[in-house]
């Protein structure tokens, strides 16, 4: 049985263990979310992972703002919702609903950094801290099995699986991130188009600063490229150096 000082050994291991990552594994990794991201089936399962991020986004900014989060619902369509109560002063509703898209991206680019200095264990624990603290935010059935699923999974992972397993998911994970962020903003644009595709982040910050939600996407656009490249750079930049 493995006792509590033995967990704490093992967690503070590989949190601060520095691993250095053969080149391949950036590549290799880059291949397949780009698979993954192409094949509608599979982006349909993954991009759960953009979702939930992007909710992140938009809780963590509510919270910081000092409203309150009442939960996190995530549905079968990939789609998400965070519903939150406070001040219906404008600045802190824009600030909440400009979160969401560029939050994936961020912390993608976040992800990349951990990756640059070689704490790929580190990261991790990261994701499975922040898949637990949505998970108690979630409110619906689904959303509840999903996180479930991603928690056990991540958690798994990080504990029992091979350091190769290990180091090829972080990178997978910064790369969904950063460019599963361009491609919902790209999706965004599309789905505005439709009938009744008006009730988008884009248009609630339309609404909140009258500002056109087209705007809005391209702002959206430009972060997530933006942070898309800064990610790609610290990953592979490297590999093309001097």
């Amino acid at each position: 049985m493995t006792g509590a000082g033995e967990v704490i050994d093992r967690l503070w291991g590989d949190v601060s263990a520095q691993v250095l990552a053969a080149p391949a594994t950036a590549l290799w990794s880059l291949a397949v979310v780009v698979v993954c991201l192409l094949v509608p089936q599979l982006w349909h399962v993954v991009r759960h992972v953009v979702t939930i991020a992007h909710e992140a986004g938009h809780a963590s900014v509510a919270t910081l703002l000092g409203r309150d989060v009442r939960g996190i619902r995530l549905h079968s369509d990939t789609s998400g919702l965070t519903t939150h109560s406070g001040s219906a002063t404008r600045l802190p509703l824009a600030l909440t609903a400009f979160a969401g898209y560029p939050a994936p991206a961020v912390l993608g680019l976040g992800a990349a950094a951990l990756l640059y200095a070689g704490y790929s264990f580190a990261l991790l624990w990261i994701v499975v801290l922040l898949l637990v603290l949505v998970l108690v935010q979630i409110r619906n059935v689904y959303g509840f099995l999903v996180m479930v699923l991603a928690v056990g999974g991540s958690g798994w992972l990080a504990w029992a699986g091979s350091d190769a397993w290990r180091v090829g998911v972080a990178y997978g994970v910064a790369w969904l991130l950063l460019l599963g962020a361009v491609r919902a903003v790209v999706e965004l644009h599309g789905s505005r188009r439709a009938p009744g595709g008006r009730t988008s982040d884009a248009d609630a910050l339309a609404r909140s600063t009258r500002i056109p939600g087209v705007v809005w996407v391209g702002v959206f656009w430009l972060v997530t490229v933006a942070s898309a490249a800064g990610g790609a750079w610290l990953l592979v930049g490297d590999m093309f150096g001097s």
